[in-house]
């Protein structure tokens, strides 16, 4: 399941150019066709650099933030073959010319992800030290927004709404579901064509090596939460000798074996334990809410609004899968837990507005939302041989799982289907890890209870890279902790990226940020 971008601020789950290899194929190796491709693009952006400018106005972005395009080959076996371009945006560092340590580029996950809004980190408090002494860069990946954008299907069919989406679907539900997927992966491939299997992991750390000989950097700065975890790994598995500093926020875990079929059923079982959460927080909370004493009964009460929904959609546009949708957010972010508590309780009293304005898809979103989609289905199909080609294997796991995590059990096996029926190659996924030495000390952040990348992938990130340390907020479930409420999570980001410099325990714990509090 794809998480909704981190570090908005308003206020986010390998591999040479995939030439049509087998399905298991390894990557390729050293020397290969492919790595001389990556070399040969990396020189030929070292000598171009970037062309700073100011931004098209459909960024969005201020007129302190730059933007520019690196060129980057579709197919890294083919260096000289079709070209595409990744835009970037950049503010300079505020510190003194003698504070600068290079550029500090950073990816919110996914995978569809952009980052081209991180430049506006700078000006948060919580980053203001790092922001004097990088320069804040961000860029969309190969297949976002207007790199090279892919589609699988149209906007308005995307964002259809209001849905059904039963907890325990029947036989019925699920022939349509199986048609729904098979058509998305063909509208894949009709659109993309013979490009589509070079959108995935592997090629994305390509082209973050690419985008660091464009910067000017001998060495890359960077952070990736989320799916960036993963493709950050894989970078430095592939080029360990390109690596300044790594900040592993969120960590996907990188076993081949869990990529990425397994790690989304582990996913929906982390995503019902912090629902457990969640609902036991409103539970505490009932004087605010009014919303059940007991996890049980708030639990009966968002079933009462899911039934309700079902018969009358709220605004037209609300129905059961919208309320899903909206309510997985919380599991992501315990700062969304006061409006939709809120939300439950005012529909319940007969007031669906809140709800309608949380829940209801935003037309003008519709097409960024498709965009995003598809780069996320392509990534996590092409990436894995993984992934079972008949149903009844979907079927008996996601059934399975869904008695003891019904809350996202089916809407996470949904979103995934295409791959069952992924009409382009798919890989051997990266087997991440670095030996003693291969790599200078990074930095993994994990929140213990997080839903979206389950704790287990941050431990097997730091078995993985030698060298690492790992940072734990404790009893805390929080997807994307830098930056946010943590100041021992943010005083030991601090201190790696300005100084290097690791904990000294290789894995330290960090007390848990407050809990919201009850508002309405």
């Amino acid at each position: 399941m794809r998480a909704p971008l981190l570090y908005g601020f308003a206020g986010s789950l390998v591999l040479t150019a995939l030439v049509a290899a087998p399905a298991g194929s390894a990557p390729a190796p050293p020397g290969s066709a492919e790595a001389r491709g990556t070399a040969l693009a990396a020189q030929r952006a070292a000598t171009a650099g970037l062309d700073w400018k100011a931004c098209p106005a459909e960024e969005a972005l201020p007129d302190s933030v730059k933007c520019a395009t690196v060129t980057v080959p579709l197919d890294y076996a083919q260096p000289d073959g079709k070209k595409i371009e990744l835009t970037v945006s950049r503010v300079k560092a505020k510190g003194e010319a003698s504070e600068r340590q290079g550029a500090f580029v950073f990816n919110p996950g996914g995978p569809g992800g952009s980052g081209m809004y991180w430049p506006l980190a700078a000006g948060v408090p919580e980053w203001r030290k790092v922001a004097k002494a990088y320069d804040f860069v961000g860029y969309a990946p190969r297949g976002v927004s207007r790199s090279a954008p892919l589609s699988c299907q149209d906007p308005k069919e995307f964002a259809k709404a209001p849905s059904d989406e039963p907890t325990h679907p029947d036989r019925a539900h699920k022939e349509k579901r199986i048609a729904e997927a098979k058509a998305y992966a063909k509208g894949c491939e009709r659109n993309a064509g013979a490009d589509l299997r070079h959108y995935n992991t592997l090629n994305n750390a390509r082209d973050l090596d690419v985008l660091r000989a464009a910067l000017g950097e001998k060495k890359l700065n960077f952070m990736g939460a989320s799916y960036g975890t993963y493709f950050g790994a894989v970078y430095a598995t592939l080029f360990p000798s390109h690596v300044r500093r790594m900040v592993f926020d969120s960590a996907v875990n990188p076993d081949p074996k869990q990529v990425w079929y397994r790690n989304n059923l582990d996913q929906s079982l982390a995503f019902e334990a912090r629902w457990t959460d969640f609902r036991t927080w409103v539970a505490k909370h009932d004087k605010a809410y009014h919303l059940g004493k007991t996890p049980r009964e708030v639990q009966d009460s968002y079933e009462e609004v899911r039934r309700r929904l079902a018969k009358k959609p709220a605004g037209g546009k609300v129905g059961p899968g919208q309320l899903q949708s909206a309510f997985l957010q919380a599991g992501y972010y315990d700062d969304y837990w006061p409006r939709r508590a809120t939300a439950l309780s005012k529909y319940l009293k007969g007031n669906p507005q809140p709800l309608v304005e949380q829940a209801a898809p935003k037309p003008v979103g519709a097409a960024e939302s498709e965009n995003g989609n598809a780069v996320y289905t392509a990534v996590e199909c092409n990436d894995s041989g993984n992934w079972p080609r008949d149903f009844a294997t979907w079927d008996r796991d996601n059934s399975l799982m869904a008695r003891i995590a019904p809350f996202e059990t089916w809407d996470n096996a949904w979103m995934n289907l295409p791959c069952a029926y992924w009409p382009a190659p798919r890989q051997q996924p990266v087997d991440v890890r670095t030996a003693p030495g291969a790599l200078p000390g990074t930095l993994i952040l994990a929140a213990e209870r997080d839903a979206a990348t389950p704790y287990e992938g941050a431990v097997e990130l730091h078995r993985r890279l030698a060298g690492s340390a790992l940072v734990t907020e404790r009893d805390s479930g929080t997807h994307g902790i830098a930056g946010g409420l943590n100041k021992c999570v943010n005083k030991h980001v601090d201190t790696y990226l300005l100084t290097g410099r690791t904990p000294e325990n290789p894995r330290s714990d960090c007390a848990p940020h407050a809990e919201p509090e009850a508002t309405s």
